[in-house]
């Protein structure tokens, strides 16, 4: 048996595999960003991964269980397909990092426009329906989050809204969440905001225990 899927399953099965991922994804971000009512964005989410960059790296790696770009990065030591996703999509935070000459800071986060903040809640819930299937529950988006949040790059009021958004689905239910996102979409029309003016706190939600077993599994393999 090989280390990776691809070594071991025909074209056609990657393929169908592949397509059947991506539109079931596709399915699940339109349906969240149709209830926020964000109707262009949910019908045009993700559509570079039909781009051959894309596509053919995600078909060629197709796994199943977890991205194929996470497949390329472990070959070749970058993903190639997630460097051309992610400067093309904004709902992905890393398209908002950007450079700075002031010390002790390199990379930072810039303030993500609150309509993309709200796409990211919807991707990153349709992303763990998608690869969990029928063992999904609310509380996984905030999971997963949960495993890399001291880590990542992230503007502090971008950072406090998605931490609120997903907190409320694993304690409250989606359609809390869902319903605290459309009353922020109102308030500030979908752009302009801070963690002050949304009555948000810069305190992390929850703590890091999650991250801290993730990495405590990691590091045992």
């Amino acid at each position: 048996m090989g280390k990776y899927a691809f070594e071991e399953t025909s074209l056609w099965y990657r393929l169908r595999g592949h397509l059947r991922t991506v539109l079931t994804h596709k399915y699940h971000v339109a349906e969240g960003c149709f209830k926020l009512g964000l109707y262009k964005q949910g019908l045009l989410h993700d559509m570079s991964k039909f781009s051959p960059t894309e596509f053919i790296t995600s078909v060629k790696y197709y796994d199943g269980h977890k991205s194929p770009n996470a497949v390329e990065r472990e070959l070749y030591g970058c993903s190639r397909a997630w460097l051309h996703h992610k400067g093309r999509n904004k709902h992905h935070f890393e398209y908002w990092i950007d450079f700075t000459a002031f010390v002790p800071q390199i990379a930072i986060g810039c303030r993500m426009p609150l309509r993309y903040v709200a796409e990211m809640v919807c991707d990153r819930r349709a992303a763990c329906m998608a690869y969990n299937g029928a063992s999904y529950t609310k509380s996984d988006p905030w999971n997963y989050y949960a495993r890399t949040r001291s880590r990542v790059i992230m503007d502090k009021d971008t950072r406090a809204a998605l931490e609120k958004a997903l907190w409320t689905m694993k304690e409250d239910g989606e359609e809390a969440a869902f319903a605290w996102i459309r009353s922020v979409l109102k308030i500030t029309k979908g752009s302009d905001y801070t963690a002050e003016k949304l009555g948000l706190s810069y305190e992390p939600y929850g703590d890091f225990e999650d991250e801290k077993r993730w990495m405590s599994r990691l590091t045992q393999k």
